[in-house]
């Protein structure tokens, strides 16, 4: 009876602890040049101490329920997630043309998004659960070309994932990205032509970035999207959800992020 007592008493602790263990998620705030952006910061309660950072940026239709998604896919990791606000005052797009001109006010004009991007960093290495050593930043569509251009900028990341990402067609003279680099492409992409994804190869050949493309074959944009599908026929747009690229995608993923946060253990 005593030894029965005793394992009663571990399963019931254990069982206490993985219910009082919960992913936190929370609305915050940060600025830059005096633009609110208003961001999703996410962690697991039941981590303890700090740990890596990861910033995630929304795709072109701006901060929505999909980075936030994916920010606490990534808390439940054992991260400290930030899905962030390239647009401020967490602007949304229901519609492709708004989609457009909100994307292409930030890319073009990389110094304002890199000030955007270096507040929503600045702000993750500040949070009690973020060891600010180790900081990564992973994007979609439009988010994937804000952190490869992060990434070419030289800002001091650990690593940086594009998914469905549009890619990079210049860099800034003596770009030599310290990030490690991995690219999420489907092979299928419409928005990204062959010419586009050579020239953006030679870029990273060029400035010496340690860096690896993954392309799936047959697959189209916004593989990672549920929501895709709905997108693409709502708008008639060639937006294809790809259940097997995603989970592969995303498998790769958190061995990528193993292996620039634990590089000991490689």
């Amino acid at each position: 009876m005593r030894f029965l007592s005793i394992f009663l008493v571990l399963v019931f602790s254990f069982l206490s602890i993985t219910a009082s263990a919960k992913v936190i998620g929370k609305d915050v705030e940060y600025a830059s040049d005096g633009t609110t952006l208003k961001g999703y910061l996410a962690y697991d309660d039941s981590v303890k101490g700090e740990r890596p950072g990861i910033l995630v940026v929304h795709e072109w239709w701006g901060h929505n329920d999909y980075a936030r998604a994916r920010a606490n896919k990534l808390a439940k990791l054992g991260y400290t997630a930030l899905a962030v606000d390239m647009y401020g005052n967490a602007q949304n797009a229901d519609h492709p043309e708004k989609a457009g001109e909100l994307a292409g006010s930030v890319l073009g004009n990389l110094d304002v998004a890199e000030a955007r991007f270096t507040a929503a960093m600045k702000f993750l290495e500040e949070q009690k659960t973020v060891n600010s050593e180790y900081i990564a930043a992973i994007g979609y569509c439009f988010g994937g070309a804000v952190v490869l251009n992060m990434a070419l900028r030289g800002v001091d990341l650990d690593g940086v994932a594009s998914f469905h990402g549009l890619l990079p067609q210049e860099a800034p003279e003596n770009a030599k990205p310290t990030a490690d680099i991995v690219v999420f492409h489907g092979g299928a992409d419409p928005f990204v032509p062959k010419e586009q994804f050579d020239k953006f190869k030679k870029i990273m050949q060029d400035t010496g970035a340690n860096y690896e493309l993954v392309v799936y074959p047959g697959v189209q944009h916004s593989f990672t999207n549920p929501d895709a599908d709905k997108y693409g026929k709502k708008f008639e747009l060639p937006l294809v959800y790809d259940k097997d690229a995603d989970e592969k995608s995303w498998e790769q993923t958190q061995a990528f992020l193993n292996r620039i946060f634990q590089p000991e253990n490689n």
